[in-house]
């Protein structure tokens, strides 16, 4: 008859991103003796991928033992647990090769997985954080320093989330429990209310995302063109920000400023949104970064000319533009459909870069409105419904399991007198 193993296991990262470590304890399932510990310290990652590799751990941990033995995972992360069990997608690019080295440890009808409250896993956890104090004092933890055998002995009883659970040392993620001492700050709250937003249907508790890449989108402000509504894209003339925008441009700084959450600001490369981002990043006392992959859509023959003047000269072409996300502006600009691929690989570029948090996006409409649009899965012809004004901003935030929700669109309160 096979062994069974009961694999728990555990992450954290003070900071997310932050000095992170892992636990991991194999059990025997017959007898509840403990097998074997792990744990490392990993340097500055998330929370999540702290998870996933306390997972790897334990799976690896089990298999040396005996590869032939049924091994049951139980972890506090769901994330990592609905993942693991295929109800999740795993988009996150910092987790799918964790998730797929993880899978390869056993033959997979050979491990279940099961979501647990965090009173129930503290052997993992204190494992978790004694690999984060090693790493702090400079050290690498070691088996012979372990006291996580003080948390083990209510593991077949299956404790009660309220029966003396420790609370957990500089975890930064969204827990499906809300920690019972500390100071929850407003911005956390503010997470957790998103977070319950995408959750799946039927979820009792929020599940374990971690804090969100939020980004600012913010639209540069006016240019000569802007009032005139003309195309203005990549491939035209470039213009700079008129009197009235660089006002904007100041206003929007200002408003930045008071709300402090700012901390990192990128901008298409652009004139108008790098006066703008200059503006703030000033304000702010940040640097800017261009982002090539944040510059607006190359509308080809049209740039500079009205929607009545394209209209007038190029009706069939205007009028399969309009029809087909596809289909390019006259001279051969760019569809809207290439525009989507562009922002979709930079969105999931700066998601993993800026994993937990606010960043500042100067950018134009079409890719303000398509990383909405893609947030929200709405269709192509979705761009056409939207107003997007110089200067507002708007919001997304993007979490570890690909979910996203939309906090805030064209908001032009700032530019009021």
């Amino acid at each position: 008859m096979a062994r069974e193993f009961i694999v728990e296991a555990d992450g954290g990262s003070r900071g997310n991103p932050g000095p992170a470590g892992y636990g991991a304890v194999v059990v025997d399932a017959a007898t509840g003796e403990t097998l074997t510990e792990a744990a490392e310290y990993l340097g500055v990652v998330t929370n999540n991928v702290a998870e996933y590799r306390g997972l790897l751990a334990g799976l690896r941990a089990a298999h040396t033992l005996d590869p032939s033995a049924a091994v049951h995972v139980r972890m506090d992360s769901k994330l990592v647990i609905e993942q693991m069990s295929g109800r999740w997608k795993i988009k996150h690019p910092d987790m799918k090769p964790l998730a797929m080295e993880a899978g390869r440890v056993f033959p997979p009808d050979q491990v279940t997985y099961e979501w647990i409250p965090r009173a129930e896993n503290k052997h993992a956890d204190r494992l978790a954080n004694e690999a984060m104090d090693a790493g702090k004092r400079g050290e690498q933890w070691s088996a012979s320093a372990s006291t996580a055998e003080l948390d083990a002995g209510g593991r077949g009883a299956h404790l009660s989330p309220t029966a003396g659970a420790a609370p957990r040392k500089g975890r930064g993620e969204l827990r499906d429990e809300p920690p019972r001492t500390g100071t929850v700050t407003t911005a956390e709250v503010a997470d957790t209310r998103a977070a319950r937003t995408v959750a799946s249907p039927g979820w009792s508790s929020a599940p374990d995302m971690g804090a969100p890449a939020t980004f600012v989108l913010l639209r540069h402000g006016e240019t000569p063109l802007t009032p005139q509504k003309r195309f203005s894209g990549s491939g035209g003339t470039d213009p700079a920000l008129s009197d009235v925008g660089l006002e904007q441009a100041r206003r929007v700084a200002e408003a930045l400023a008071r709300r402090g959450t700012i901390e990192t600001i990128l901008a298409s490369p652009l004139t108008r949104t790098r006066q703008t981002a200059g503006a703030v990043a000033e304000r702010l006392g940040l640097d800017v970064t261009i982002e090539e992959g944040l510059k607006e859509t190359d509308f080809g023959a049209w740039e500079g000319l009205t929607f009545g003047e394209v209209r007038e000269r190029h009706p069939d072409d205007l009028n399969t533009w309009l029809a087909d996300p596809e289909a390019h502006p006259t001279g051969g600009g760019e569809s809207f459909a290439e525009t989507a691929t562009r922002i979709a690989a930079t969105r999931d570029k700066l998601v993993a870069a800026y994993a937990g948090r606010t960043v500042l996006l100067v950018t134009h409409v079409t890719p303000i409105k398509t990383f909405v649009r893609l947030a929200l899965g709405a269709p192509p012809e979705s761009l056409f419904r939207m107003e997007l004004s110089a200067a507002s901003l708007s919001a997304v935030a993007y979490y570890a399991d690909g979910n996203a929700s939309v906090r805030l669109f064209n908001d032009t309160s700032h530019l009021r007198p």
